[in-house]
């Protein structure tokens, strides 16, 4: 299943994680957000999503490793892809129907959202 995970990216951006190779997805709160992080597994496609300012996706990862053993506190680590060849905004997908139900627009503060298998394909530039 694919995923879009956000960052504000003042405290963590995209170029971290790319110079880094690799990052535990930590901070999470939100009960639906470490619900929804509990659920990845390894392998999991990740689109990393700058919010703040920016508010667009701007890069893909992979999930390295995944352990829910304490769904209060799941440790997901993710490996970095690439960078996405122009960022996709907020406003875009507000005009794309594929993303009309996504809870990336209906429910702005949670920030682990799941991905349908199109919606992952739109933001990583693979549009037929």
């Amino acid at each position: 299943m694919p995923w879009l995970l956000k960052t504000e990216p003042s405290a963590y951006a995209f170029e971290d994680l790319l110079r880094e190779k690799r990052t535990v997805w930590s901070g999470v709160t939100n009960a639906a957000a470490v619900k929804n992080l509990a659920a990845m597994k390894k392998g999991d496609a990740v689109v990393v999503y700058h919010t703040g300012g920016v508010r667009a996706a701007v890069g893909t990862a992979t999930v390295a490793a995944a352990d829910s053993r304490d769904p209060r506190s799941p440790r997901v680590t993710i490996a970095a892809g690439k960078r996405l060849s122009a960022p996709v905004p907020l406003d875009a997908l507000k005009a794309v129907p594929l993303f009309s139900d996504s809870p990336l627009l209906r429910i702005g503060r949670l920030s682990v959202v799941p991905l349908t298998e199109a919606q992952f394909r739109f933001l990583a530039g693979e549009r037929a």
